[in-house]
């Protein structure tokens, strides 16, 4: 049985699917106003000396808000996280959690993950946004991911990934027309002119943009919410970074998430004094793990034309097709709205749109 709510998540439930003996547990909401696809729960654990070792898990349950499930189910994205974590994770050597119990009925919002309690880890606020050591970290790990699939996105036993020219980005170009009279009514007071501009020019030309760069770039399995909110990194000298929220994974360029992640994660100017070299860091993590067809000047062009892709589209998506449920969530969206529309002007996105 798949819990429904987190009511359903009981010592017996949780005994079965971690395969030891639960007495009693407690559990929290975390991360609200965070995860707009998922309601996050911390359950603490009393037991045997296994539940005595884990101490607590999080558990994973889809979002309490209908419209925010149906959309989850519409793009696939419950399935998709639930199959990367039981077949492609363990090929993983880096970067993510541990994931004790993952399973979904197919084709549903009905899915529930249980994984490790990260909370020795911490967050992030992408409003404030991570540092250039942080930022340095996050890019190296993303490298070392991407270099698992490298230049294979296009194998076959890949197609039950969407690709970032398939049909759930043909849904989301026409979405993205639908919706944005709802977005410039939340969020146009939030922007200049010409990032507002950039947005106006985007919608309706997501897969036309995606498709120029998926003909001349190398494909791998790409997160596609790569930002520092669906990561933890740890307080210490180890630079570790544990990458979480799979749901949006995808096959395409590697650029589409290293663009999202230093245009929406990091202060506008921070994002400017580093970036380049943070390009030449993933392209070197890359070539560190065996790439070989992909050089750091094609590298940093892909990279500019990545501003006018993902953090775009995720923006305009929670901005004016998702119930963000509080303030914490409307910020959140400002932000990434501002960012992503500076980066893509930063790096010539209006010229860019102007000769599509």
């Amino acid at each position: 049985m798949i819990p429904k709510t987190i009511n359903d998540v009981t010592p017996a439930w949780i005994s079965d699917a971690l395969g030891c003996e639960i007495q009693s547990l407690e559990f929290e909401q975390v991360g609200q106003g965070i995860g707009l696809m998922g309601d996050i729960f911390k359950v603490v654990l009393s037991g045997d000396a296994k539940a005595q070792a884990l101490g607590s898990v999080v558990v994973k349950l889809p979002s309490s808000f209908e419209d925010n499930r149906q959309q989850g189910i519409a793009l696939g994205m419950f399935d998709a996280e639930v199959r990367f974590y039981n077949e492609l994770a363990p090929a993983v050597k880096v970067g993510l959690p541990e994931i004790y119990h993952s399973e979904i009925i197919a084709g549903t919002a009905d899915f529930v993950i249980v994984m490790e309690d990260l909370s020795d880890l911490k967050l992030v606020s992408q409003s404030e946004g991570m540092t250039a050591l942080e930022a340095r970290s996050a890019v190296g790990v993303l490298a070392s991911i991407h270099a698992t699939w490298w230049d294979r996105g296009r194998d076959a036993a890949f197609d039950w990934i969407p690709s970032m020219t398939g049909p759930r980005i043909e849904y989301v170009d026409q979405l993205l027309l639908q919706i944005l009279p709802a977005f410039e009514a939340g969020f146009a007071k939030d922007l200049s002119a010409d990032q507002l501009s950039i947005f106006r020019g985007f919608a309706g030309n997501y897969l036309k943009i995606n498709s120029i760069l998926a003909e001349r770039s190398p494909w791998t399995i790409a997160h596609q919410d790569y930002r520092v909110e669906n990561m933890m990194f740890a307080d210490d000298d180890s630079n570790r970074v544990v990458v979480i929220d799979w749901q949006g994974i995808g096959r395409g360029p590697g650029v589409y998430d290293l663009s999202y992640i230093l245009s929406g994660s990091m202060d506008i100017e921070l994002r400017r004094a580093h970036e380049a070299a943070l390009v030449e860091h993933y392209h070197g993590t890359l070539v560190a793990a065996g790439v070989t067809n992909y050089s750091q000047a094609q590298a940093w062009l892909d990279y500019q034309h990545a501003q006018l892709m993902g953090g775009l589209a995720t923006a305009m998506v929670a901005g004016g097709n998702l119930d963000l449920s509080n303030e914490r969530g409307q910020q959140l969206v400002a932000s990434m709205a501002i960012r992503h529309s500076q980066a893509a002007l930063d790096h010539g996105g209006l010229d860019l749109l102007a000769s599509l």
